[in-house]
This record gives structure tokens, sequence and C-alpha cells, in this order.
């Protein structure tokens, strides 16, 4: 965890108070920097914690039983794959509120993101979830089931059919697209906007050659 300039994630302006504290556990010294922030507008005040976390003791392990290995890429993807983990959790618990599951969320929400009239043909839902066309036939079906969804003929192609989102739909999918942005902020929380923004960058800079190989 770290604080840009002293600050934390917030519009907010701050006063800070920062120190370092050495504590020896065992045979083993771990630094511990503690950061108390005040809020100007707000009496109490946060304290963070800036410590080694389980990447760093998984890393160490590594570096002490294979020196001959560089293993710096597990310094970012590890917290990738463990950040993923979290994020999962977050979304479960944001589409249970609503009675959704993932992939219910998923399909709904690309619906939506279409615009009105709301709706896409079972290809263009292939492309935008990544399952094959047998799954997707399933899930139209559990939704078109429970309401959220509905199928019409596609007035372009007399064999095929368009997927609408019902008004239940609609409303399912903002609900529970509010209910993980609360989410998703909260796990963000201790990020600035601009650590945020140059955090999206690198990312960005690491998914864009697989979200644009050929075919």
């Amino acid at each position: 965890m770290s604080v840009r300039d002293g600050y934390p994630a917030s519009p907010a302006k701050y006063l800070d108070v920062k120190t370092v504290i050495t504590k020896t556990v065992t045979t083993k010294t771990v630094v511990i920097e503690r950061v108390d922030i005040k809020r100007l507008h707000i009496d109490t005040t946060t304290t963070l914690i800036v410590m080694e976390d389980e990447v760093d003791r998984l890393v160490a392990a590594w570096r002490r039983e294979r020196p001959d290995l560089d293993v710096e890429p597990l310094e970012v993807l590890s917290r990738v794959s463990r950040l993923a983990r979290h994020l999962d959790r977050a979304r479960r618990l944001a589409f249970s509120e609503h009675n959704l599951e993932p992939w219910e969320f998923d399909v709904l929400t690309a619906l939506r993101r279409a615009g009105t009239p709301y709706q896409l043909s079972p290809g263009q839902l292939l492309t935008q979830t990544l399952v094959t066309s047998g799954t997707m036939t399933n899930r139209i079906d559990r939704l078109a089931k429970k309401g959220l969804v509905e199928r019409l003929p596609d007035p372009s192609d007399r064999r095929g059919v368009l997927v609408r989102l019902t008004d239940e739909g609609r409303d399912r999918a903002d609900q529970s697209l509010a209910g993980l942005l609360a989410q998703e902020r909260a796990i963000l929380g201790e990020l600035s906007r601009a650590q945020r923004t140059e955090l999206a960058a690198l990312l960005r800079q690491l998914t864009a050659p697989f979200d644009n190989i050929p075919g």
C-alpha cells in the first residue's frame, strides 16, 4: 500500500503526520510505515500501515530457494492474480444483493450498453461475453424464464432472433452495476485519482495486445 505525496485517495484536503516504526519479530526485522491522516473537515483520524504483503513473502521465498531464477514477474502478476480473486468476491457480493449470478450480469449489461432498444443478436452477445454458442443459448433461455430478457424476430434475418432487455432486466442491470461500482471504489480506495489513472494506463499497455489479436 502506498500514499502518493503523503495523501490517500480523496478530493478532500488532508493534514498528515508520518512516522516510521521498526519492530523486531523473532529474528526478523519488519519496518512498518505508519501514516496518520486527518481530514480537515472531519475530527476522526485514519491510520494507514504500509508493510509487506503476501506476494513480498512469496517472492522472498522463491529468491531464497531458486536464486538462479528471475522471479520479478511475480511482483506484478501475482498481485494481479490475488486482486482478481478479491474482485471476484466483490462482484458476487454486489450481484447477490440483486439476485443475479455473474454470468447473468455480463449478459444483461452487454444488452444495457447497447443502448435503446437494448437488444443484440446472440452472435453479438457471444462476442462480448466470450462463451460458446450452446452456453449462450442456455443462458438466454434461463434469463427469459426469469423475465429479464425476451426473444424477438430479427427483421433483417427471417431465421434470426434478437435478444432484448425487459424493463425488469434493465432495472436489475442498472442496480447491480451501481452496487459493483461501490465495491470497486472500495477496493481502489487507497489510490489517489492520479495513481488510478497511471495504473489503468499501465494495465492497458499489458492487455491491449491480447484484445487486438487478429481473428
